[in-house]
């Protein structure tokens, strides 16, 4: 798991740790996880603090405990959804600003190419067909990425038309 949680740009022993959570199906105190997977207590604070603001960790302390526990999110839609959320959307919204802010100052400047000022809009598109795709995903988990292929044709009228 470390090794898929890594190739997704997460950190090998975060996907242990939900790993480990995940497969015990109970919580762990932060000593426990450090035993079991050999990390530093320093290690796993900053793992946990990281896994608990993805929201795929929560920290619970039964009644009869004195002791925080951990125990991994076992909803696993709800879980990808919510990284998705806070990772991809966020990544988005930054390029559509900066794609905006790349727009204006090409206005400003004046003597830009009405060619290169139609690719950026076209950037500018691709990226809202993006992030409309990735929300609608998380609120229905259904993936639309009709608009986000016609962005990419040269068609008038986004690509709608059907080829010949």
């Amino acid at each position: 798991m470390g090794n898929v949680i890594e190739f997704w740009g997460f950190k090998r022993n975060q996907g242990r740790m939900w790993a480990l959570l995940y497969l015990r199906g109970e919580p762990l105190t932060a000593g426990e996880i450090e035993r079991e997977l050999d990390l530093s207590k320093g290690g796993v604070s900053m793992l946990l603090r990281d896994l608990e603001r993805w929201g795929v960790v929560m920290r619970v302390r039964p009644p009869s405990d004195t002791v925080w526990r951990y125990e991994a999110e076992t909803d696993l839609v709800r879980m990808v959804t919510h990284v998705i959320a806070e990772r991809e959307v966020g990544f988005v919204s930054r390029i559509r600003a900066d794609l905006a802010e790349a727009r204006r100052l090409a206005q400003n400047v004046g003597g830009v190419p009405a060619e290169r000022l139609q690719r950026l809009e076209k950037m500018a598109t691709l990226a809202a067909h993006v992030e409309k795709a990735i929300r609608l995903f998380i609120k229905t988990a259904r993936l639309d990425v009709g608009g986000v292929l016609a962005a990419f044709r040269d068609e008038p009228g986004g690509g709608r038309e059907k080829r010949r």
